[in-house]
């Protein structure tokens, strides 16, 4: 043990090697951050500063890449294309072919490869199977569709 306090820079890179490892599971740049403080604690440890010094300056690096860093890095790592829509928001006005009859209770269309419950928009409307309609809106796990206008 008297070998471990005497390098407690091992200490610091065991602690830094953990953080990092539960950041690569977890993927919220939390333990990322963490791991940076530790490597400040770890080259703090070259230092004649003792084991308190070095606990304060790997809080306070860590905390500062918290609070300033992060949200810096998540802000650019979630910005894509200008007007790029995902998820739910890509299938608005997307066409659709009616694999059943859709009416404004019940239906199945076929959106990209999928194959979605649907309901009409207006509760006078039926659409029948192998008609071409589009994604007015997601409600839940239902696409709101309407029949694409003949052109």
């Amino acid at each position: 043990m008297g070998w471990l306090a005497e390098n407690p820079w091992l200490i610091w890179l065991v602690i830094t090697l953990a953080l990092a490892g539960i950041e690569i599971v977890s993927l919220d740049l939390l333990f990322g951050m963490l791991a940076v403080g530790a490597v400040a604690g770890l080259a703090t440890s070259f230092t004649p500063a003792g084991a308190a010094v070095q606990v304060v300056v790997a809080a306070i690096v860590g905390l500062l890449m918290i609070f300033l860093v992060r949200p810096v890095a998540i802000r650019h790592l979630r910005k894509g294309p200008p007007g790029r829509r995902t998820n739910v928001d890509a299938l608005l006005g997307a066409s659709a072919l009616a694999l059943e009859a859709v009416d404004s209770s019940s239906g199945l269309v076929k959106i990209g490869g999928d194959v979605w419950t649907a309901r009409t928009m207006d509760a006078d409307t039926v659409i029948q199977a192998g008609e071409n309609v589009s994604v007015a809106l997601i409600d839940g796990a239902t696409a709101v569709v309407t029949r694409d206008e003949v052109v």
